[in-house]
């Protein structure tokens, strides 16, 4: 090859590497210059600036929540986020008091299982899952010589056949009498009441012997039993004896609907009775302190009512609750130490006529009316049509109450 075709080849090759370079600068520059308008800060207009007292920059973001202004963080979801809380916590609650139940219901129907009884029927077929809301089991406690008290409450404040049905489905009110068995189960007193019941179907059979003694261990029973079977927001036990205004009673516990352990009644403070031979002896005085002193603050026995958590807590535990002489005293020890609001409502512990009569009329109607002289009206077979007549609230307010 000559020189000159050599001369040629190296000046085109110099050429290429001039434009080469030329390329390369000019891709650079390009390239920062359109990083420079990506990266352009925000113009002033766009955003707007304020300047606090000391000199620090806020920036207000507009068309943005939450907004920062002011230096302060102003949060519009704190009451909905402190409601929701509250709405789980209530429903957790209602969860918890609702497995509690089931529970109780299955330790009842394995006690009864272990002592070779029959489950009841009730708890047969209860099932909490289907189980509706009531809001008050009226317990009528009664015994097996009493069919002619039992008559008399059936014929004045306690309401019958299709009305005692209707009460149940309108109003959510339940009512029975309650007893359990004869010590010999299955005898003439057991065949009786069977017999009674299947005539009026207003009792609740209790797996316990019946004895005065055992009042304190039929309490127990009675609230394990009707919590297993109803769920309701009250529980009441009220002597055979009495005579009571249904729709008083329910809008009063109406009051409390909202306090989850409540126990409601005559609030009193007796004796120690520690002499032998007297009504209302208590053995076990010694407990109370030195001869003379008082019980605690309790319900009396005539009628008194407790809330669904404390009927539940009383399901629960009642192997482990200690029974007094007396039943008031035993139920009023067992929330001891709890966080029980105790309600002291006078009108539960009105007496007979005339003086029921005169707070009806000042408009002030009673719950319940009884003697304390007898702890119940005296000669209640034979007075209770009269009390009903004279201080009980009348039929139509029942129904047009509304709970």
């Amino acid at each position: 090859m000559s020189w000159k075709s050599r001369g040629t080849e190296s000046s085109k090759s110099l050429v290429s590497k001039k434009w080469a370079l030329l390329l390369c600068i000019g891709c650079f520059c390009g390239g920062m210059l359109f990083s420079n308008g990506m990266w352009t800060e925000p113009d002033a207009k766009d955003t707007p600036r304020t300047t606090n007292e000391n000199g620090k920059l806020k920036i207000v973001s507009e068309g943005c929540t939450p907004k920062l202004k002011d230096g302060k963080h102003e949060s519009t979801d704190i009451l909905g986020e402190v409601s929701r809380t509250h709405h789980a916590i209530q429903t957790l609650d209602k969860t918890i008091s609702n497995l509690e139940m089931e529970l109780a219901a299955a330790r009842a129907a394995q006690e009864s299982i272990l002592n070779g009884s029959p489950i009841s029927d009730d708890l047969k077929i209860s099932e909490p899952i289907t189980k509706r809301k009531y809001l008050m089991v009226v317990g009528i406690n009664t015994a097996f010589s009493s069919r002619k008290r039992r008559d008399s409450v059936r014929s004045t404040w306690m309401p019958q056949g299709d009305k005692r049905e209707k009460l149940e489905k309108e109003k959510g009110i339940i009512i029975r009498f309650v007893i359990g068995h004869s010590a010999t189960s299955g005898g003439i007193l057991d065949r009786a009441i069977e017999a009674e019941d299947k005539r009026h179907g207003d009792f609740l059979r209790l797996e316990h012997v019946e004895g005065y003694l055992e009042l304190s261990a039929k309490t127990k029973t009675y609230f394990a039993t009707a919590v297993a079977l109803w769920d309701a927001d009250f529980y009441v036990k009220v002597d055979d004896d009495v005579h009571v205004n249904i729709a008083t009673l329910g809008a009063t516990l109406m009051r409390h609907r909202s306090k989850p352990r409540v126990y409601i009644g005559c609030m009193k403070s007796g004796p120690v009775l520690a002499q032998k031979g007297v009504r209302y002896h208590e053995p076990e005085h010694w407990k109370f302190g030195e001869e003379g002193n008082r019980y605690f603050r309790h319900a009396t026995g005539q009628l008194y009512a407790i809330s669904k958590d404390l009927a539940t807590y009383v399901s629960i535990n009642q192997h482990v609750l200690h029974k007094y002489a007396n039943e008031d005293v035993s139920l009023g020890s067992w929330f001891i130490g709890l966080d029980v609001e105790h309600i002291d409502d006078r009108r539960l512990c009105c007496g007979t006529p005339p003086d029921c009569e005169w707070k009806a009329q000042a408009g002030n109607v009673c719950v319940a009316s009884f003697d304390w002289s007898c702890s119940g009206v005296c000669k209640s077979v034979e007075r209770m049509k009269e009390v009903h007549r004279r201080c009980g609230e009348g039929e139509n307010v029942l129904w047009s109450t509304a709970f």
